[in-house]
């Protein structure tokens, strides 16, 4: 824009292009295009959105339409990610940048999923997803396992929470193999095939608040039960530890009462817990519940449930 100082964002080299402009629109959706075209199976783009509007107003839009500039920029980026999902349904899309205001229903249509955080410490992100689930659905919120220590608060967590906490959203890896040991590959390797099983019901069951982490109990639980209520998976997150401290008797819901599910310790790293292998009741299970130790310090369980006959 003429006669005014040109701000740039992250790096001193990002602009907001203005797609409230017809020949922008045209361009970007260009960009996909092309790339497409001369890579057709590409799977997976992760389209950052980390610039604000930082030089507010557009040279498209006459004067009279300056205060609707934000209104025509979402319709213009509709426009463009309405034509890349046309022409690639297949195509998988990542929005990312909860923070720049990217996650929102407005685009849902066109992403697969959104990145929650650049905040991947399993802890935090414990209260964390267990806030953003309360608006958008599990298949949608990617929760990657990271390294140890984390990157942005510096705490090492154990890789086993690392991927408790993960599998309870859209998991994916944030890790260099290089620099993981063959024990926890191995782990790692489990938990994956263990995801894929559960996926369904995680990504397409219904939710279930158990314990919140923001009641101070020490413990946080979910669970995700398939629509017919024959499968379920469980998950305890620890997020205290004191001396000799007890666990609560961990009730489920949602779950019939009338079936016996056998259950079956997912993510095992020593000893299962006692039940692992056992049927139960759902009546038994929701109004009884199951009592074990979740463990020392980041301490976590999953639990996966099948009706038997």
């Amino acid at each position: 824009q003429p006669y005014r100082e040109n701000r740039k964002g992250r790096g001193g080299t990002q602009q907001v292009l203005d797609l409230s402009n017809p020949a922008v629109q045209e361009f970007v959706f260009g960009v996909v295009d092309r790339l497409m075209t001369a890579h057709p199976d590409i799977a997976y783009i992760k389209w950052d959105d980390n610039m604000t509007l930082y030089n507010y107003g557009s040279t498209f839009l006459p004067a009279d339409r300056q205060s609707h500039l934000y209104i025509e920029y979402h319709r213009g980026m509709d426009k463009v990610l309405r034509r890349i999902r046309e022409k690639y349904p297949r195509l998988v899309m990542q929005s990312c940048a909860s923070g720049g205001g990217r996650v929102n229903y407005g685009v849902l249509p066109y992403y697969d999923e959104f990145w929650t955080s650049d905040n991947t410490d399993a802890l935090q992100r414990i209260y964390m997803q267990w806030g953003v689930s309360n608006f958008y659905p599990a298949v949608a919120m990617a929760s990657h396992v990271s390294a140890s220590p984390n990157h942005q608060t510096g705490r090492n967590v154990p890789l086993k929470l690392r991927f408790d906490v993960a599998m309870s959203g859209r998991l994916g890896l944030e890790l260099q193999p290089s620099k993981m040991t063959g024990k926890e590959k191995e782990f790692a390797r489990r938990a994956i095939a263990d995801y894929k099983e559960i996926r369904p019901i995680v990504q397409q069951g219904d939710l279930y608040r158990l314990i919140s982490p923001y009641d101070k109990t020490g413990y946080a639980s979910l669970m995700y039960v398939a629509p017919e209520k024959d499968r379920a998976v469980w998950f305890v997150y620890k997020l205290e530890h004191f001396l000799n401290m007890p666990s609560p008797a961990f009730r489920m819901a949602g779950l019939d009462p009338g079936k016996r599910y056998r259950i079956t310790e997912l993510n095992v790293d020593g000893k299962p817990v006692p039940q692992d292998g056992k049927t139960f009741s759902g009546a038994f299970l929701m109004e009884n519940g199951l009592e074990f130790t979740v463990g020392k310090e980041y301490a976590s369980r999953v639990l996966e449930l099948k009706a038997v006959e």
